[in-house]
């Protein structure tokens, strides 16, 4: 069975509580969940990953090479700062579909940059928990060739 690796960075512990005005009260376990839900309805095996140490974050990447047929991956701040991600995303050739609940280009300039989108396939932001469902169907159309 196809396995997809759903990994969120810092703070997203704390969906639910955290800025709910932004990111809406669902948490961490139900945006895993609707990513599971999503993966078996589509014949998908979905195993869910968070940390945020941005070390973890790499050596789960480097992990999924061999295991998982791809990333959906929401790096939270690390998006916009850390060349390690990137570089990790492009190393293990995952194809790895980007995703925020957020419009990321509607909020802060800083924001604006991400140091993930030019090694991933995709990226979807601004849908809330929703991202997650559409970034995993993205992901799983890709991987199925449908592309």
């Amino acid at each position: 069975m196809t396995s997809i690796l759903v990994l969120n960075g810092p703070n997203l512990n704390l969906l639910g509580t955290r800025q709910p005005e932004v990111y809406g009260t669902a948490t961490l376990a139900d945006v895993e969940q609707l990513a599971r839900d999503t993966g078996a309805a589509h014949g998908v095996d979905v195993a869910c990953f968070q940390s945020n140490s941005e070390g973890a974050l790499i050596d789960a990447i480097h992990a999924a090479r061999g295991v998982h047929a791809g990333l959906v991956i929401n790096a939270g701040a690390y998006t916009h700062t850390s060349v390690a991600i990137m570089d990790a995303i492009a190393s293990v050739e995952l194809p790895t579909i980007e995703v925020h609940m957020s419009n990321i280009h509607a909020r802060e300039e800083f924001r604006h940059k991400s140091f993930i989108a030019p090694v991933a396939v995709g990226q979807i932001c601004g849908f809330g928990t929703d991202s997650y469902r559409l970034a995993m169907l993205a992901l799983i159309s890709y991987l199925k060739g449908q592309t």
